[in-house]
Order: C-alpha cells, then structure tokens, then sequence
C-alpha cells in the first residue's frame, strides 16, 4: 500500500470509530427505553412485522455494494462520463426494483395477515398498520440505493458518521417520546369498531414507535439524496443524455444477481423471525429483536474496518492491481474478525450479568440467542471480505445462484426440527451450520477466480484467529471461577480481555512482517501527524 492509501484509510477508519464510539451507547439505551415503554409482547410484535424497517438498512448498504462495483472500478480507471452514466441507468433500474418490491411485499401481507402469523386478533389492527409502515420505508429506501454507493465510492465517511450520530440521536428520541410523552387510550373501548377503533390505533404506543421510525428512515435517505446532488458532479439525473443501453444490461445483469444475493438474505434473516413465531409466539420474536440489537451494535466494530477497505478493494481491481487485492483481502479478513472477537468475547462471557443490568426484564432466551449468534458472526467475518473481492471482478453469477440457494436451506430444516419439538435455539444452531459450508463455497470460487491459495488462507488467517480467540476466551474466563457474579468480575474480564488481546493476536494472530507492517504503518501516521 502507498503511504496514501494508507493515511486515507486511517482516517477513514478513524472517523467511523468516533461515529461508532458515540452511536452504539445511544442505540443500546434507546434500546431499553423502547423495550419498557412497549413491553416484551409488542416488542416482539415490531421486531417480528416491523423488523424489515431494521433490515433495510442491510439490504440498502448490500444493493449500493453492486453500484458502488461499477463506480469505484469507473474511478479506478478515471472516466467520470461513464460514472454519470452509472449513476443514471443505477438510478432508473432501483426505481423498477422499488416498484416491484413493494407490490411484492403488498401481496406477501396480504397472506402473512390471513391466519399464517401468530399473533393475537386485538393486536391484528396495530401490526397492519406497522407493515404498511415497513412499506412506505422499503419504496423510498431502494430508490436512495444510488446515493449510499456514490457515499462510499467516494469513501465520504466524515458526512457517513455525522449523518449516523444524527440519526442516533433521533431515534434515542422517539424512544423518550414513546417511553414518556405518548398518550396510548386505555384497552377496554378496543372492542368499539369504525372511527373509534381507528382513532385507538393511531394513539397506540407501537404504530406511534414505527411510524415515526418509518419516517426517520425516509428522512435519513431524502438528506443522502439532497447531499449527493449538491456535492458530486456524477449524481446528475438526465436518463435521455445518460442513457447506455450495453452500460444498463451489464448493471442490471450484475444488480439482478447481487439483488437475489441480498434479498434471499434478508428473506433468511426474517424468515426465522416468521418461523419462530409459527411455533413459540411474539415473546420468542421479542428474544430475536435483542439478538439483534446486542449483535448489530458489536458488528459495527469490525465493519469499520470493512467500510474502509472495501472500495479501496475494488478500485484496485479496477486498475488491474491483483496483488494488492489479495494483500488487502487477507489483512482485512483477520482485522475485522480480531475487531470483532475483541468485543465478542467479553459480551459471551458476561451475558447474564450484563442483560440483567442493561434491560429490565430479559425476554426468555435472549441471552442464547445472542452467544450463539456470536459464533455464527465470527465465522461469517472471517470470510466477509473474499464475497466483497470476488463481487469486485464482477462474475458473480455462479456464485450468486449458489449460496442464494443454500441460504433458503436453514430455514426449511429448521422448520422440520420445530415439527418436532426441538427449542427456539435450534434455529441459531442450524445457521452456524450453514455459515460453515458458506464459507467453504466462498473459498473455492476465491481460489477459482483469483487463485487465492486455500493452503496459505486456511494458514496464516483461520487457524491463526481460530488459535487466538480460544486462547483469549480461556485466559479471560477464569474470573468466572475465582469470583461472583458482578461489576467487579466484569470489570476484571474486560482488563482480561484486552491485555490478552494484545498479546496473543500480536504474536500469534499476525504474522512476522504482518507486525512490521503494522508498526510501519502507524510510525508513517504519527510522525506526518507529528
């Protein structure tokens, strides 16, 4: 890397951890204010129809990764026509995906409301009204997608971290506001129908909490779109001048497959919110909606790293520089997974303890939930970053289709399994399954496509992260044995955890000239600061 590349990426990253660093407190306490303002029942009823509005945000960032493709290999190679170009056919071809999902979705809760979701019929009214909210956001969101990839193609993260403390705030907000300003009307005139009945779920705490959640993500989207056209010269909408029609195939060739990748993602994700609530009910979907809270909040840490290199990988590939993708992949494949373990760990160690002292009233296997998800979120880290470099040289088809399918797989088991008695849990154990042979198919098309040598990834990045973080998780586990539950445990397990941190994944997790690397880099840094 150029000592370039390099300060880019520092600051980058930088300005992400201060974003991150402010925003994680405020979403975890806004968090616990909305769980006692709405209680475990209607928390698991968002978190079960409303929860699509908290997964747009996953199918936004991974639909604008197939603009953000084309754009920064544009940049790569130094034609700005033809990002105007991108950035028009991305344009029009999100609008006819944004109509088509939500008649999609319209049909899809037309049946989900007829019998098939388990919830209770006085509640049938208000959880109407919370999907149409999950409506509204989802049209306005896949059309901003062209606006989010130009953001991160041109690595704006200074706009990208003010914009997310912004909206923390806010929602910390509609959290007071639900908690200590609403008005809900007292139950007993629910039975009335007509105009009362209406006027009694607009006034209900959770169509309250989702509309304006609604209306804070059509907001948050509007400001991207607002900013993106006063600032780039790309974001410039005239289809007729614009218009290529080799250029729009070959983006609606690659957007149809991302999109399927995306959207059989978010369809697994919220699959198991459906699935489980077919068997055990919304308080179960209640223990889901803090899996993923607890685990978004944590991710984050490591997806800082992801949301700086990530454009750096492809514009790489874009100027033919195959070496430095695979040095960058690797590097950032071990990071973001030490990033993560680093906070992982403590969190799966002290889960009880620190449930008990954040939430009031813990949901019934939130606590399980969240350390099995942790297991799955660490394997799936490891092989993040190969997904982003083999979307980079564009020929995903294949690869698309086939870890499309198998990601339908968890759930139709999982299913079964419930058939027969098996506990909520099972589903988060089925999943760590299918994120192991995920990783194996990811690994066999990164060695297909840029001859990245198994041997040598299997070596010197799983074995070296998975030795580091059974080292670390024993060492830190031991005040469990020699003391009680509590803040002084807790304590002592977190100076644990990094001090043995540093140790072991600077002498085992790194590599010999990965550790001068590192030092290189950080002197480069300091002494131009200096």
């Amino acid at each position: 890397m150029t000592t370039k590349t390099i300060h880019r990426v520092a600051k980058n990253t930088g300005i992400l951890y201060l974003r991150m660093a402010i925003t994680v407190f405020i979403s975890l306490y806004a968090t616990r204010l909305t769980l006692t303002a709405l209680g475990v029942e209607d928390f698991g009823l968002y978190n079960l129809v409303g929860g699509v509005i908290a997964m747009l945000g996953f199918l936004n960032a991974s639909m604008a990764s197939a603009t953000q493709r084309f754009m920064s290999f544009a940049q790569g190679e130094g034609d700005l026509e033809k990002i105007k170009r991108i950035f028009n056919m991305s344009t029009l071809l999100h609008f006819g995906i944004a109509i088509a999902v939500v008649i999609i979705l319209e049909i899809a809760g037309y049946i989900f409301f007829n019998g098939f979701l388990n919830i209770e019929p006085d509640r049938l009214p208000v959880a109407k009204l919370v999907y149409q909210f999950m409506v509204a956001s989802t049209l306005f969101t896949i059309i901003s997608v062209p606006y989010e990839a130009v953001i991160t193609s041109h690595e704006n993260m200074l706009f990208y971290a003010i914009l997310g403390i912004i909206e923390s705030v806010l929602k910390l907000f509609i959290a007071l506001y639900v908690a200590y300003g609403s008005m809900s009307l007292p139950s007993g005139i629910f039975y009335l129908t007509g105009q009362i009945q209406i006027i009694y779920n607009l006034f209900d705490n959770l169509v309250i909490y989702s509309f304006l959640m609604a209306c804070l993500t059509i907001l948050m989207l509007i400001t991207k779109r607002i900013y993106c056209h006063k600032t780039y010269p790309e974001c410039e909408i005239n289809f007729k001048k614009h218009y290529n029609p080799i250029l729009f195939k070959e983006i609606t060739h690659f957007a149809s497959w991302s999109f399927l990748g995306s959207a059989t993602s978010m369809i697994s994700h919220y699959g198991q919110s459906i699935v489980v609530n077919f068997f055990f009910g919304t308080k179960v979907n209640a223990a889901q909606g803090i899996n993923d809270q607890v685990t978004g909040q944590l991710a984050s840490f490591s997806n800082v790293m992801l949301k700086a290199l990530n454009p750096m990988i492809v514009k790489s590939e874009g100027a033919g520089n195959r070496e430095l993708v695979l040095k960058t992949t690797m590097l950032g494949s071990k990071i973001a997974f030490f990033l993560l373990m680093l906070f992982y760990l403590p969190a799966f160690i002290e889960m009880p303890y620190i449930f008990n002292l954040w939430l009031k009233n813990v949901p019934d296997y939130a606590i399980i939930f969240c350390r099995l998800f942790f297991i799955r979120s660490l394997i799936d880290q490891l092989f993040t970053n190969l997904s982003v470099t083999i979307s980079a040289i564009g020929k995903i088809a294949k690869f698309q289709l086939i870890t499309s399918l198998l990601q339908c797989l968890p759930l139709v088991f999982t299913f079964i399994l419930f058939k027969y008695g098996y506990p909520p849990y099972t589903i988060y154990i089925v999943f760590i399954i299918y994120s192991i042979m995920n990783s194996a198919i990811i690994l066999l098309f990164s060695k297909k496509l840029y001859n990245l040598s198994i041997n040598i990834f299997l070596k010197d990045v799983f074995m070296r992260c998975f030795l580091s973080s059974v080292i670390i998780y024993l060492i830190t586990s031991i005040p469990l044995l020699l003391m009680n539950e509590g803040m002084e445990r807790l304590i002592t397990v977190l100076f644990l955890d990094g001090i043995t941190f540093l140790i072991v994944v600077g002498f085992i997790g790194f590599t010999k000239n990965e550790r001068l690397n590192f030092i290189k880099i950080t002197k480069e840094i300091y002494f131009q600061k200096v």
